[in-house]
C-alpha cells in the first residue's frame, strides 16, 4: 500500500518560517485531495489546510494569511509553507490524502503520514 512520506519539520523561533513536504512513496497513486492536519498534546487532531488536484484550497481560520498549501500533481506531492509562526502552532503535523492507489485497488481511501514535529519557541 502506498505511504505518505513527510519532511521539513523542526524547531523555529516565533515569527519564523518552515516548509513541510509530503509525497506518495511510489507511483500509481492519485490524490484527489491532499493536505495537512495537526495535533498538539492533549488536543484533538485538527484541519490545517487542504488542496484538490484542481487547486481549490481550504484553510483553517487560525492559519489564514500565514500558511499556504500547494501541490505538484506530477510528483503527487503537497507542501505547506508556514510563515509568521506562533508558539501555539507547535504540534505534530500530519500529511493527509484522499485518493486511489491504483496498484492496490480502485477504492477511494484516506491515507495519513507518520507526522512531523513542528516546535515554535517564544
Amino acid at each position: 500500500q502506498v505511504q505518505l512520506v513527510e519532511s521539513g519539520g523542526g524547531l523555529v523561533q516565533a515569527g519564523g518560517s518552515l516548509r513541510l513536504s509530503c509525497g506518495a512513496s511510489r507511483s500509481g497513486f492519485n490524490g484527489a485531495i491532499m493536505g495537512w492536519y495537526r495535533q498538539a498534546p492533549e488536543k484533538q487532531r485538527e484541519l490545517v489546510a487542504t488542496i484538490t488536484r484542481g487547486g481549490a484550497t481550504n484553510y483553517a481560520d487560525f492559519v489564514k494569511g500565514r500558511f499556504t498549501v500547494s501541490r505538484d500533481n506530477t510528483k503527487n506531492t503537497v507542501y505547506l509553507q508556514m510563515n509568521s509562526l506562533k508558539p501555539e502552532d507547535t504540534a505534530a503535523y500530519y500529511c493527509y490524502a484522499r485518493g486511489v492507489d491504483y496498484r492496490d485497488s480502485y477504492n477511494l481511501n484516506d491515507y495519513w503520514g507518520q507526522g512531523t514535529q513542528v516546535t515554535v519557541s517564544s
